[in-house]
């Protein structure tokens, strides 16, 4: 499996060059909120998935005053040889990825390299309204396991834009439509059984890490909305032409597909408390990190930011503990309060190494 041995950091978020070398197991990063120790969990994963963890624009991962930051990553890989990644992204939008100083042809193919996990406390946002969020969840979860997946739903994502910019029009060419809807519906179909898939592998594994980390007994569930559970895409496109070339967008689609978090059988956002909301939330990622696993026969990166001062200190220890005795791999955590992480660490493993931040600048402690 994929450890990261070394990261050179540049210019990104409040981190002006830094240079690390981490343990193979556990590393725990403290200090102050605001100093930096998120920023550099999402450099982890920014090296991963090129792009951040966060949904907010790029421009907001430049340091203050520059136009290009850069994140190299030294693996030790599964064979037990060593590569390189290096990551430039520029403020034009510009990202060259490379691993040992050859150049990706495309920048998604590096998805799925590095497999990691992020559990923090913006999986919040997973909660809201918006299925946005819960759908960028799925998309980044089975784009790192399936390339295949990932082309598909990239050239639905075109073809969608495309198709928009049509209705937009005065007259749109319904014959060019059609077209576009045959090619859209057959990248569909194979999108939404995987997501069907993915979705029921999933939940027998949350409810029962929700359990764990609960201490509760209601039951949790995720259920899939999706309009292709009804008729194909192509069939539902031509059904709401008329309804799409008022609105002068597309109506139907992926697109609005849906993944509702529920408990005792109601939406979680509505019923659930903080806590339960919390609890489920970890339960979810804990559960991406068992799926990845199974599929890549080897733990992913795991990077907890912030998750002890969110929850019950004995389940979270009780939760770290079942990951740490089942074959885990590299994890990283963060924790303004240093002493609370260093006992539950040392408890867990005498491979691990601490690291204090202030103003974007690491040191081992």
């Amino acid at each position: 499996m994929p450890v990261l041995e070394k990261i050179v950091i540049s210019d990104f978020r409040n981190i002006q060059l830094q240079e690390l070398e981490f343990s193979p197991n556990v590393n725990c990063i403290s200090g102050n909120n605001g100093e930096g120790k998120t920023n550099l969990l999402d450099a982890i994963y920014y090296l991963s998935m090129t792009k951040s963890a966060f949904a907010t624009s790029e421009k907001f991962n430049f340091r203050h005053g520059t136009d290009e930051f850069s994140v190299a990553g030294t693996y030790r890989m599964e064979n037990g040889l060593s590569s390189r990644f290096a990551l430039k992204v520029n403020s034009k939008g510009e990202k060259k990825i490379r691993r040992d100083d050859k150049p990706y042809q495309k920048v998604s193919e590096h998805v799925g390299v590095l497999p990691i996990v992020m559990v923090s406390p913006a999986d919040i946002s997973m909660v809201s309204d918006s299925g946005e969020e819960r759908r960028r969840f799925v998309n980044a979860v089975l784009s790192q396991m399936d390339h295949e997946y990932m082309s598909s739903l990239q050239q639905y994502n075109r073809l969608l834009m495309q198709r928009n910019r049509m209705l937009k029009e005065m007259e749109p060419d319904r014959s060019l439509l059609e077209v576009i809807d045959m090619r859209m519906g057959a990248l569909a179909e194979p999108i939404y059984q995987k997501r069907k898939k993915f979705i029921e592998d999933l939940k027998p594994i949350v409810s029962e890490y929700y359990k764990y980390v609960s201490g509760g007994s209601e039951p949790v569930d995720i259920e899939y909305e999706s309009e292709l559970s009804r008729a194909g895409l192509e069939q539902l496109l031509s059904a709401s032409f008329d309804k799409d070339r008022i609105l002068k967008y597309t109506s139907s689609g992926l697109q609005r597909d849906d993944f509702i978090f529920t408990m005792n059988g109601h939406p979680i956002r509505r019923y659930g408390s903080q806590g339960q909301q919390k609890s489920f939330l970890v339960s979810l990622k804990f559960a991406q990190y068992e799926i990845m696993k199974k599929n890549y026969g080897f733990a992913p990166v795991l990077l907890l930011d912030d998750v002890f001062d969110k929850l019950d200190m004995n389940r979270i220890s009780n939760l770290l503990q079942m990951v740490a005795s089942n074959d885990f791999g590299q994890i990283f955590i963060t924790d303004s309060n240093k002493v609370r992480m260093s006992g539950i660490v040392d408890r867990l493993t005498q491979d691990r190494a601490y690291f204090e931040t202030v103003s974007g600048t690491f040191s081992t402690i």
